[in-house]
């Protein structure tokens, strides 16, 4: 018989469950992690079942949870802090607030989810929220707010548009009107900037031309405002670009907020190629210069984090996605990322270990010949350094 100690007893057992280094993947740039971070799993049985035998006889689950998924992140009072996509089995989003102490375990949910002020009654969906600690002293939170396109009669026509919302401690929030671009219809995967840009609020922007279609949009732009309440940005310059036959060729979009370095401004993002599969979604870096934050410095080729094993299945699948990622006290990166719009997963890294990659990494030329070219040149040095040590 189902009980509610029992899922209770499970629930605590899940919770405080190790998460151990993955000992069969070694590339030398990041770790993965046994299990994942949060599942639904992790969601407390008093958010989908009725514990009083009375209403609920067969300990039922009366508001069900079909995944958690895509999260902000944030180092906040000496905890990790998730702001999680949490999607019902209505399959509505909302955000909820997970908090462990280690980065990489233990983290338990907030009681209650997040309640955004409902000051958009066209809004149907909000999701992916991107969380960025800002000079200015406010948390800011940008997230994909969804609306129904009435222009459109397909039910599933929809506008995207960036909401965004202020807090100090992820418990307020307040409510500011959404991003206006004025040259981009449709805005979805936009990052605030941590610091002001001459004198302004900067976001990395995601031009599209549709809910689904990037169509014209280029890649991933970048715009200034005056008044983050009421942010309107008229030019985008774009960032890192979509180009044919790589990982970005069907889109790509902005993901963690930019992490300061010495070297530059280092951009964990997405990819999206199209397949006969479907879209495969990878994760990938760049980084920007200090003072221009537009201009991208370093781009290696290919992706640093694609699906692999278990993480390949699920409601959409061959997909990992981030858009949060904590640099610790000790300078340690918790990257956090999803997998096939289902679980959360983090790898870990050092910001020395990030930055060799980022600047050192060689980029994409573009064709398989030059591609092998510099690959045979890679073999070459490397079997001369072996030789002349091997002579020592």
């Amino acid at each position: 018989m189902r009980t509610y100690e029992a899922l209770t007893a499970r629930y605590e057992e899940l919770i405080r469950r190790p998460n151990a280094v993955d000992p069969t993947y070694d590339n030398g740039i990041y770790e993965r992690y046994v299990h994942p971070v949060l599942t639904r799993e992790h969601i407390p049985p008093f958010w989908t079942t009725d514990p009083d035998p009375r209403t609920n006889p067969f300990m039922m689950q009366r508001m069900g949870i079909n995944a958690v998924l895509n999260t902000g992140a944030i180092y906040l009072n000496g905890k990790f802090l998730l702001v999680v996509r949490v999607e019902g089995v209505d399959r509505k989003s909302f955000f909820a607030v997970a908090e462990s102490d280690s980065g990489t375990e233990g983290f338990r949910f907030w009681d209650r989810p997040v309640l955004l002020p409902d000051t958009c009654p066209e809004e149907t969906n909000v999701y992916d929220m991107r969380l960025t600690q800002h000079e200015d002293g406010y948390i800011y939170g940008v997230f994909c707010s969804e609306s129904k396109d009435k222009a459109n009669p397909d039910l599933s026509a929809a506008v995207a548009a960036a909401g965004i919302v202020r807090t100090r401690d992820l418990v307020t929030w307040e409510r500011l009107p959404n991003l206006v671009t004025l040259h981009s219809p449709q805005q979805r995967n936009v990052v605030l900037h941590p610091s002001f840009v001459d004198g302004k609020y900067a976001f990395y922007t995601r031009p599209m031309d549709d809910f689904l279609e990037t169509g014209s949009g280029g890649g991933i732009g970048f715009g200034l405002c005056e008044d983050i309440t009421h942010a309107v940005i008229d030019e985008e310059r774009m960032t890192s670009i979509r180009r044919y036959h790589t990982i970005t060729e069907s889109k790509n979009g902005a993901g963690a907020v930019p992490i300061r370095t010495e070297k530059g401004y280092i951009h964990i993002a997405h990819g999206v190629r199209n397949t006969a599969a479907g879209l495969r979604y990878v994760i990938y870096a760049f980084a920007t210069d200090l003072k221009d934050p537009a201009k991208v410095i370093a781009e290696p080729g290919g992706y640093l984090l694609a699906p692999m094993g278990k993480e390949r299945v699920g409601d959409v699948s061959n997909v990992v996605f981030t858009n949060g990622a904590i640099v610790g006290p000790d300078k340690r990166v918790y990257l956090y990322y999803a997998s096939s719009d289902t679980r959360i997963h983090v790898a870990t890294t050092d910001l020395d270990r990030l930055v060799d990659y980022v600047f050192h990494t060689p980029g994409d030329p573009g064709r398989s010949a030059d591609c092998v070219r510099q690959r045979i040149a890679f073999i070459d040095k490397n079997l001369a350094w072996l030789k002349k040590h091997a002579e020592e």
